[in-house]
């Protein structure tokens, strides 16, 4: 039973949202900025309760401060109209003893571009719940795995043209939205809801039963063809192309050319998710992201198509306004050049998939303090520290040529930074939008080789500040690693603070008329109950060669002179 002041309390605050803050959107929760370093779970780990017990454990042992949880639409809607929140509520109270946060996915009418987690009466019923057709007039037929393979697997899932499919999918999402704001709205365990998981069409760029024929056929809504018209100057370089060439009325052919199909696809599967989600936030309306299994510069088809990969955005933004933030899961090596277009239109970066590979840990601080994130989360956490084999990676769209995934990421090291991050998330969300945080890492900034070849001479990446440089080096004579992470938030003109991993680091002053820079203070240390304690006072040997071996937070003063 809650207290008066407790309930006058919970009623004060508003409901976790984004809002912009300096300019940069973040997730506030409890009305305070809210970093989510977070963690997704396998896919059927949060079916029972008693088998998270555990998965909680090493989620606290990383430094975590939510998990990213499965909502299967078949465990909460087993018969038509009757729902069991048991288990939902039963993670919700584990994560409040855990002292931690949840975001909740959403597993209705898709997951990973099929139809497994549908209920056996949506299942059952093809004729109300109609098939998608990759080969027309088969509700299942085999599509390629890849492109290098002649194999094929069947492939199943419910067709992006069910109106009844939508309509249940939103009234049981709605439900359990209801749920969670009866249940949770006061204490805000619930931080985000992702609608739907990897949405899309596996197999063909678009449905081809009869239906879909002779909606492909007909004419493009106007009001969309003129938005995407107008919008041309965000788009990728391809949808642009196709968007300037067609018609301005016609069938979906005559106005986007070559990239008709997969702009139908994008359309009829962003509106059915906008109207999942619309449902959700007419009960409780939480932040609600949606993520896609990326493109890979594939063929559409390739990957589920009509997904909200990058070059489909401005379809998801005409035809879902309730999805508040598009997630990249991120499998590949070209972890940077995803997270640039991801964010390339100024949206936030939330990262609800990635691998447990080597850069594991460094992609959590770099996203931190380089993308200024919202969310970053391996999936299968508690596989850290274990080797990724290729039968997850293949299984899992992975990029299974990676040569990180040959070594895993340390358990160890990512706790250590996973807590450090943690502890300073206040200071750090308080600089998000700005300068004042930055980082680097050794994945994401090369050197610039010296001409002549010599090591010594090479140039480091630097991170430029108002009144200071501060130059990370990653891979040297002294440090043999070459997997090193750097963040730094300045917290004034002559201070600052380090966190960093593998790396050595060297500092400059950026004032013109002070080009001189000397260190007042290196101390490294600990943050306990929002407390920094220091450890020791560097200087001497270890001020000379500023060497971060292992994870760890540093206090730094300094001063410019002439």
């Amino acid at each position: 039973m809650k207290t008066a002041s407790q309930q006058g309390s919970a009623l004060s605050l508003s409901i976790p949202h984004i809002e912009k803050r300096n300019g940069h959107p973040v997730l506030m929760v409890q009305d305070q900025p809210m970093i989510l370093l977070a963690g997704e779970v396998h896919n059927s780990d949060s079916s029972s309760p008693a088998y998270m017990v555990k998965i909680w454990e090493i989620a606290k042992k990383l430094g975590m401060n939510t998990l990213l949880l499965p909502a299967t639409w078949e465990m909460l809607e087993p018969e038509e109209g009757h729902f069991d929140f048991s288990v939902p509520q039963a993670l919700i109270d584990q994560a409040r003893e855990n002292q931690m946060h949840i975001v909740f996915l959403w597993f209705g009418s898709w997951k990973n571009a099929e139809c497994m987690y549908a209920p056996a009466w949506v299942k059952q019923n093809l004729k109300r719940f109609p098939r998608a057709q990759i080969v027309k007039g088969q509700n299942k037929a085999g599509r390629k795995v890849s492109p290098t393979i002649p194999v094929k697997i069947p492939y199943t899932t419910l067709s992006y043209l069910g109106e009844e499919t939508m309509k249940a999918d939103a009234r049981a999402f709605a439900a359990f939205m209801g749920f969670l704001k009866d249940y949770d709205s006061d204490v805000q365990t619930v931080v985000a809801v992702q609608v739907e998981n990897e949405t899309g069409l596996l197999g063909s760029a678009r449905e081809v039963s009869d239906a879909a024929d002779a909606v492909f056929a007909s004419a493009v809504p106007a009001a969309f063809a003129a938005y995407m018209r107008a919008h041309t100057d965000s788009m990728t370089e391809e949808i642009r192309a196709a968007v300037c060439a067609g018609k301005e009325s016609g069938s979906w052919s005559e106005v986007f050319g070559a990239a008709a199909a997969e702009l139908f696809s994008a359309y009829h599967v962003a509106r059915f998710v906008n109207t999942v989600a619309e449902a959700g936030k007419e009960v409780y309306p939480l932040p609600m992201a949606a993520n896609c299994w990326l493109d890979k510069g594939g063929e559409p088809g390739s990957y589920p198509t009509g997904g909200p990969v990058s070059k489909v955005h401005e379809v998801w933004d005409y035809c879902a306004p309730a999805i508040d933030v598009y997630c990249p899961d991120i499998y590949v090596p070209q972890f940077k050049a995803i997270c640039d277009e991801f964010t390339r239109r100024g949206g936030a970066l939330f990262i609800p998939e990635s691998a447990t590979h080597s850069y594991c840990a460094p992609r959590l601080a770099y996203t931190v303090g380089h993308y200024h994130t919202m969310c970053y989360s391996p999936f299968g956490f508690d596989d850290i520290g274990k080797p990724f084999s290729a039968v997850q990676g293949f299984l899992f769209g992975m990029d299974v040529t990676d040569p990180a995934l040959k070594t895993p990421q340390s358990f160890e090291e990512y706790s250590e930074l996973g807590h450090i991050l943690k502890a300073m998330m206040p200071m750090l969300a308080e600089a998000y939008g700005t300068n004042r945080l930055q980082a680097v890492s050794a994945e994401t900034d090369p050197v610039i080789p010296s001409p002549d070849g010599n090591p010594f001479t090479a140039i480091p990446p630097t991170m430029c500040f108002d009144t200071f440089r501060l130059t990370a080096r990653f891979q040297g004579p002294t440090n043999p690693r070459g997997d090193g992470v750097c963040l730094c938030l300045a917290t004034g003109e002559n201070e600052c603070w380090v966190v960093g991993n593998a790396c050595g680091l060297s500092f400059s002053s950026a004032v013109a008329n002070q080009p001189n820079l000397d260190l007042l203070l290196v101390e490294e240390g600990s943050f306990e109950n929002d407390t920094w304690v220091p450890g020791r006072r560097l200087n001497g040997d270890e001020s000379a060669q500023l060497n971060m071996e292992k994870p760890s937070v540093w206090h730094i003063r300094f001063f410019t002179y002439a």
